[in-house]
């Protein structure tokens, strides 16, 4: 037996487009981050880039279960005295929403050069339009998957 490592010539990238209206936040990122890095294809290598492209629309009617919507993101400026927060409720009614979904994806993958590649594979908008329709992506249906991936906020 010898180790199977995929080398570039393997590698066959999808196209996928994602509607993530009604999902729960955490469990959609789970997916788009397994898509990206390749894990659910059998020839997956933990050096190469070899995932999906992800298109999510909708992302602005993501769900957010508990009182994760009050949850802050903070950041620094750089300047003494410069930290700032914003919650999650606001940056989804602000100009950017799909910073959200944006996020979530980026803190699940690894901290290391390969993940900034990776993510350069995830385009999400926060309208159900996209202009990727020349690509033919093919609809993942990650409601069937799970019926945990709808659960709505009490």
């Amino acid at each position: 037996m010898k180790t199977y490592s995929a080398t570039p010539a393997d590698i066959d990238k999808k196209w996928i487009v994602i509607d993530a209206e009604g999902i729960v936040l955490g469990r959609l990122a789970s997916i788009i981050a397994t898509r990206l890095r390749g894990k659910h294809k059998p020839q997956f290598t933990p050096h190469m880039d070899i995932g999906d492209n992800v298109i999510v629309i909708n992302a602005d009617k993501v769900q957010l279960t508990g009182k994760k919507r009050q949850e802050h993101f903070y950041w620094h400026t750089g300047y003494p005295g410069g930290i700032k927060s914003r919650t999650k409720e606001q940056i989804l009614e602000g100009a950017h929403p799909e910073r959200v979904v944006f996020q979530a994806v980026k803190r699940m993958l690894p901290g290391n050069k390969l993940a900034k590649q990776q993510l350069t594979n995830l385009r999400v908008y926060a309208g159900s339009e996209h202009p990727h329709e020349a690509q033919t992506p093919e609809a993942l249906n990650v409601k069937a998957m799970n019926s945990k991936n709808t659960r709505v906020a009490k």
